[in-house]
């Protein structure tokens, strides 16, 4: 059996990088410890059905239902303590979460265990995002921690668009080992390495 792609942060960025990684041949689980509100279905790939729900469980249930996708989710924060449980044994670990000190654990585990990671970014306007393979990545902090981001929806094309981005990234990767880091922004995708 394949190893797994661990997806960890199931927003704007995370939830559709999901929706994009349904048809790999790798084995998918799906990380977030949050809810389902309201807001989050203008800028995110949730439904109101799933509103209150996990979001790891919510999503696990939209890709089995629409695509028959094989998910398993993981309904927990990420934390030191469970990261050898939630990341351990991956292919690929993918962090599309929205905090320095969780990307911090991340980095710190992949890098410990030698496991390939890709980190996604989008700025907290939506803006502009970034995908870049761990060996290049510096997290930065956060302007003010639990600060909001992307919440509008109205950046949605934006947020779909990196996620694309990010899934290609991490398709090339699990296909023959190619690395690629990008920026991308409204006027166009530059290659970083």
């Amino acid at each position: 059996m394949e190893k797994p792609v661990v997806i960890v942060g199931l927003g704007a960025l995370g939830s559709h990088v999901a929706l994009f990684a349904r048809n790999w041949g790798n084995p998918l689980k799906l990380a977030d410890f949050d809810h389902i509100e309201n807001k989050n279905v203008l800028s995110q790939f949730h439904t109101r059905m799933g509103l209150r729900r996990n979001k790891a469980q919510a999503l696990q249930q939209t890709l089995q239902g629409l695509f028959g996708t094989k998910v398993e989710a993981i309904p927990h924060r990420l934390t030191d303590s469970n990261a050898e449980a939630l990341l351990g044994g991956s292919a690929l670990v993918i962090d599309c979460v929205d905090n320095a000190k969780t990307r911090r654990t991340i980095q710190e585990f992949v890098r410990k265990n030698s496991i390939p990671c890709l980190h996604g970014a989008l700025s907290a306007d939506g803006a502009f995002g970034r995908i870049v393979w761990d060996e290049l990545f510096v997290a930065d902090e956060e302007g003010e921690e639990g600060q909001a981001t992307c919440e509008d929806g109205r950046m949605l094309p934006m947020f779909a668009l990196v996620a694309a981005q990010v899934a290609l990234s991490a398709q090339a990767f699990l296909e023959g080992g190619a690395r690629r880091s990008f920026q991308v922004t409204q006027s166009g995708t530059m290659r970083l390495a």
